[in-house]
């Protein structure tokens, strides 16, 4: 009897094991997040036997999901900053990036309102507060609504890096935690102003030109835009070859995962 039951513990081993190796847990970006659903969607059609879950808790909590071992595959829509390199290190974690598109990030404001061109330097000015009315900017007579994602978000970063020039934004503004939130208060607000990936912009809200270039597929290709960005997806080490892990994030290299990215509104690294 006594060898039976060490079987079948045994058994149980295996077969958690197993389990444990066929699913896939993914947390991070926002930004990020339709893309790696619409992967999961098409990857466990393709695979019943791997589950995979999405998670959108913002970039920074997706670097700190998978130094902690929280998580199988980072969403970020920024780089890893050196400090989450370290903290990871000294967890005995290996941070591998895999770039799985390209991001414009575009100025948002209200569709009835008239303007339709800022500069970097305009935007810094109504983000820092120094510029607070739209008629300021030959708009209608309308206090700036200044909306900003929260600071834990890659988004946020990138709009801090990219046109912010280390200048403090406005205690006025309304923090959100979603680029869907964003395009939401932005969609209801006629005096607002927000940002959001390439990916948020549809005919609710009317996304400007900056220093002359509208932000579109071909635009951030070129580099042209000059609020660009890649979209990351970070792995703890480089995933074993033919591994689940692997198969999902090089998923953005075949012709189907391209496909799926061009559709939600981002750009593919490569083309076939």
């Amino acid at each position: 009897m006594k060898k039976v039951l060490l079987s079948a513990a045994a058994i149980a081993a295996i077969a958690l094991s197993a389990s444990a190796e066929q699913k896939i847990v993914i947390d991070g970006s926002t930004t990020v997040g339709p893309i790696a659903k619409a992967f999961a969607e098409y990857f466990m059609a393709a695979h019943p036997d791997v589950n995979i879950t999405v998670s959108e808790s913002g970039s920074g909590n997706g670097a700190k999901s998978i130094m902690n071992g929280v998580c199988d595959i980072a969403d970020m829509s920024r780089p890893m900053k050196d400090s989450e390199f370290k903290a990871a290190a000294d967890k005995g974690i290996q941070p591998v990036a895999h770039v799985v598109a390209l991001d414009g990030l575009p100025v948002l404001v209200h569709p009835q309102n008239p303007i339709g061109e800022l500069t970097i330097e305009q935007i810094r000015d109504i983000y820092t507060g120094k510029i607070t009315n739209w008629k300021e900017l030959g708009g209608p007579n309308l206090g700036i609504v200044v909306i900003t994602r929260d600071t834990n978000s890659g988004t946020y970063e990138t709009f801090e890096g990219m046109v912010m020039n280390k200048e403090k934004i406005t205690e006025k503004a309304e923090y959100v935690g979603s680029n869907g939130a964003i395009r939401q208060r932005v969609q209801s607000t006629p005096a607002a102003i927000g940002y959001a990936g390439l990916g948020f912009v549809d005919k609710t809200v009317k996304a400007l030109k900056v220093n002359g270039v509208y932000p579109s597929a071909g635009t951030v290709r070129t580099g042209e835009y000059p609020i660009s960005r890649p979209l990351f997806m970070y792995t703890n080490g480089y995933p074993k070859l033919g591994s689940p892990v692997y198969q999902f994030v090089t998923l953005y290299l075949t012709e189907d995962g391209q496909e799926m990215v061009d559709q939600i509104g981002f750009i593919p690294v490569t083309s076939y």
